[in-house]
């Protein structure tokens, strides 16, 4: 058996999974107490189950995202050393910024060593602004971390307790301005995630499940659990990813939809093409800055059941956050969830404190509390409209787009709108017909998520480096070096040797069964130039087994 669990900011969703057969689902509350929250939708879909019996739990998490979304993180201060080359003025990153001088070049030898005296005014103007988290960033400090390293010796020195996050250790492809958004990222979501991880394993030793354990990466992928500190950024988009996935498994094979899921705090949107999720090329985007996140094409819209409402002169405005739950769930300010209740299209919660938000609203612009419902259900969804028409200026660049564009022989959209998520049921049928497209409300969707992280495939990675002028290739994963001893290593002897690392970590991990097609997922290669000749190749490449869904949901639950 399977259990999936996604962790959400408003509700927790579980299901336990036999077979491809739904046998149980769970949906509580996410409190403060985390903790309390997943013993209880352990206990609720564990009824009569024996812990022995489970052979996987997968938890994918819209917690991240949901802080992203709505900007609910500590401030991160930069400290970045670009070295030469570009001028300062094209780093320009919405924090305190200090650019230090220093460079190490691309083989990993510093050019020019680093201004301590720059480092030390930075830390003291970081620490007069309030800041206790700093993103430390070279530009070429995945071959030589020592500038880091050294600025991060000196921050501990004076300030032990704050949080320091390395570039190295957060990305280690090129590409500087990624890899400084990436680094920020996962510095300002790092705390969250970690508390996350601890309630996690309590919450599975209590209930002496020994199963493994993994979590939903943001490409659809998997981890395992306790390897994710290591590189929380990689689940920024997991609640996503999980729901894009439960859609694909509970519709029939090959669908083309667009996917909405609407929670109470964000809604996030994905698209399935011809059945397959629609992946991002370049990285996942946040703030209109690329990162180095490798991810299924979603966006999260900070626009939910739980979004505060308020009234400003004569509009009714949606504004951004959470401020707790609805009114008639006794939250404290409306939220379209009393819009909802009000019109019969959401059935908890005291309809009499759903109708008393509305008046709070309307009363004013001389609207009745249905008059009041009908207009905040409209902005809601006109602005998930708006979005995802902004979406597909995205979606259309990407290269699986184009193919599948092509395949119908004309420029045509998907015609068809799904909805999962506790806000679907509510709001779906208005946003696909103001899209003009069909809306469909499979089973089991107010838990999709949970169900698609319990079917997403387990999955593995390699990263190789290779120098063929030193004689040497690393396997970051493994920690391993080794040398090449073949004196024609060329690009297709690399992927073929990091194939070959990936097939030996699938047999370690029992995974040789569901190995399934390997996907190439980094590819780059340097010159090594020495007195204007080549004198060698770097290779950088990165390898994973194939992700995807193990089944379709073919019904049963209790």
């Amino acid at each position: 058996m399977f259990i999936g669990i996604d962790v959400g900011g408003t509700f927790t969703d579980a299901v336990l999974l036999d077979r491809g057969m739904v046998k149980a689902t769970a949906k509580v509350v996410t409190r403060q107490d985390l903790l309390s929250s997943l013993l209880e939708a352990l206990d609720s879909i564990l009824q009569g189950v024996s812990p022995d019996l489970i052979e996987r739990v997968v938890f994918s998490t819209t917690v991240i995202t949901n802080l992203i979304a709505e900007k609910k993180y500590d401030p991160v201060g930069l400290i970045i050393i670009p070295g030469p080359g570009l001028s300062h003025a094209h780093y320009r990153f919405a924090t305190q910024t200090h650019i230090i001088n220093g460079a190490i070049d691309y083989r990993g030898r510093e050019i020019i060593p680093l201004d301590l005296k720059q480092v030390e005014q930075a830390v003291e103007e970081l620490e007069a602004a309030g800041y206790n988290k700093v993103a430390v960033v070279g530009k070429f400090s995945s071959r030589n971390n020592k500038h880091e390293k050294e600025i991060e010796k000196y921050i501990k020195l004076l300030h032990p307790q704050w949080q320091v996050e390395l570039g190295h250790t957060v990305a280690g492809q090129l590409n500087f301005p990624r890899r400084v958004v990436s680094t920020m990222l996962t510095c300002a979501t790092r705390e969250k995630y970690e508390f996350f991880v601890r309630s996690v394993f309590q919450a599975l030793e209590q209930r002496g499940l020994q199963a493994e354990i993994y979590i939903l990466r943001a490409d659809g992928g998997t981890m395992r659990l306790k390897n994710s500190t290591k590189a929380p950024i990689e689940t920024i988009f997991s609640g996503p990813a999980a729901s894009t996935l439960g859609v694909q498994a509970l519709l029939p094979p090959g669908e083309t939809a667009v996917v909405v899921d609407i929670g109470g705090t964000t809604s996030d949107l994905a698209l399935l093409l011809s059945g397959q999720p629609l992946l991002a090329t370049r990285g996942v985007c946040i703030y209109n800055q690329l990162t180095h996140v490798r991810a299924l094409a979603v966006k999260s819209v900070p626009v939910g059941g739980d979004t505060t409402l308020s009234r400003q002169q004569n509009r009714i405005v949606l504004l951004p956050g959470r401020q707790g739950p609805p009114f008639c769930l006794d939250g404290p300010a409306p939220t379209p969830t009393d819009a909802l209740r009000v019109l019969g299209l959401f059935h908890k919660g005291d309809y009499d404190k759903a109708r008393q938000a509305m008046h709070m609203l309307g009363a004013e612009l001389n609207l009745s509390c249905t008059e009041t419902a009908v207009r905040v259900v409209d902005l809601v969804v006109d602005t998930i409209v708006q979005e995802i028409n902004e979406m597909f200026k995205s979606w259309e660049q990407e290269p699986s787009y184009r193919v599948w564009e092509v395949l119908q022989k004309k420029k045509v959209r998907p015609t068809t709108v799904v909805g999962v998520g506790g806000g679907a049921a509510g709001l779906i049928t208005q946003i696909a017909a103001r899209m003009n497209c069909q809306p469909v409300l499979p089973p089991y969707a107010s838990v999709a998520n949970a169900i698609g992280a319990a079917v997403a495939r387990p999955t593995l990675r390699v990263s190789l480096r290779a120098d063929t002028q030193q004689g040497v290739y690393t396997i970051q994963e493994e920690g391993f070096q080794g040398k090449i001893e073949d004196g024609n290593f060329n690009e297709e002897k690399a992927i073929a040797l990091a194939r070959t690392w990936l097939q030996r970590r699938a047999e370690n991990a029992g995974l040789t069964s569901s190995l399934g097609e390997v996907e190439i997922i980094r590819r780059e290669v340097f010159n090594v130039v020495r007195n204007w000749v080549t004198c060698g190749k770097i290779f950088d490449i990165g390898v994973q087994t194939q992700r995807g869904i193990l089944h379709y949901i073919g019904g049963g639950g209790r």
